[in-house]
């Protein structure tokens, strides 16, 4: 891979750690004529500081995608306050919008341009000079590995060329923050890990990342700190790491019966949740999940009960985990 290639545009500079987003008592509702007013966020409270990776997980419908836009500056707050850049959105919105890069949950390219001319397009919206444009462009293609296709249409490209051109689209004004609603919804694993290669060289060179994901794995290889927001909101607040080591235990066995026998073996299980062998037993439709600081140790303590799983894995525990614990489901409902 060449020099040029493993490098996007330079961040504009600023001090590593500073607060660049704050919310306090974040509000957003919804009203409706005849209806009671919907509270999609509730007074939440976040900051986003400079150069870090800062995830908002949750499922659908918990206020993530709501709080996003109101970060983006497209969806005034009812309630509480937000500053970017130390400015309120309902004073400088187009001042904030200038200094943000958006990457939407849907590509919104034009399918019958060529791949080079949406971003020229784009750059042209935020009054770029046209040789601006057209170095950035080319230095933008190679960094998302699109540089051999450049002059082709958008329409035949794949969905993980498409997400990645989207990704280079955002990035034609060098934005200080990248904001990114579910950036590898709907792509194959390898794909997947392209994006997540491009969007971690960003964070080695100081962009500053805002996502949401349904994708437990994906926060927790690109997060710095996130949080869980469930019911508008905020569940948790951490690294990926203290979150799981907060609300879960080392390890997770997951055990399969049959599924005629399962809901007699759950409740054979339940003495084991005695808080030494395990802390708890989580029954799931497909499965039991019995949460403890040694697996291997659970898993004797299941059979010495007379059961018999027809499969048993012990893993370490995850993201996924800290969903089912704090919202009580899996994260896509």
């Amino acid at each position: 891979m060449s020099e040029r290639t493993q490098h996007a545009e330079p961040p504009r500079t600023g001090t590593p750690g500073e607060v660049l987003i704050e919310a306090r008592g974040l509000t957003k509702r919804f009203t409706k004529k005849g209806a009671e007013p919907f509270v999609a966020v509730a007074g939440v409270d976040f900051e986003v500081r400079r150069g870090e990776v800062f995830g908002f997980l949750g499922p659908n419908g918990a206020g993530k995608s709501t709080t996003m836009r109101m970060i983006g500056c497209v969806s005034p707050s009812t309630g509480g306050s937000l500053r970017i850049f130390g400015l309120e959105p309902s004073a400088a919105g187009p001042a904030i919008r200038a200094r943000l890069g958006v990457v939407p949950q849907e590509d919104t390219l034009d399918t019958e341009m060529q791949v080079r001319d949406n971003l020229h397009v784009y750059g042209r919206y935020f009054g770029l000079p046209r040789a601006v444009i057209k170095e950035r462009t080319e230095r933008l293609l190679d960094f998302v590995q699109l540089a051999d296709r450049g002059s082709d249409k958008v329409e035949p490209l794949s969905g993980g060329m498409k997400r990645r051109l989207t990704i280079a689209r955002s990035l034609i004004n060098e934005p200080e923050i990248l904001i990114l609603d579910e950036p590898t919804t709907g792509l194959d694993p390898q794909a997947r890990h392209v994006v997540w290669d491009r969007l971690y060289r960003l964070k080695q060179q100081g962009t500053t990342l805002i996502l949401t994901t349904h994708y437990m794995d994906e926060a927790e290889q690109l997060c710095d700190r996130l949080v869980v927001m469930d019911k508008g909101r905020i569940a948790a607040e951490g690294t990926p790491r203290a979150l799981i080591e907060r609300y879960s235990t080392r390890e997770v066995l997951e055990l399969r019966f049959p599924l005629d026998e399962q809901d007699q073996a759950a409740e054979k299980l339940a003495g084991v949740a005695d808080g030494v062998i395990a802390e708890k037993v989580e029954v799931l439709p497909d499965r039991v999940l019995v949460y403890a600081d040694d697996g291997e140790t659970a898993l004797q303590a299941v059979r010495a009960r007379g059961l018999e799983p027809m499969t048993a894995l012990v893993r370490r525990s995850t993201l996924e985990d800290v969903f089912l614990t704090l919202t009580g489901r899996t994260l896509v409902d």
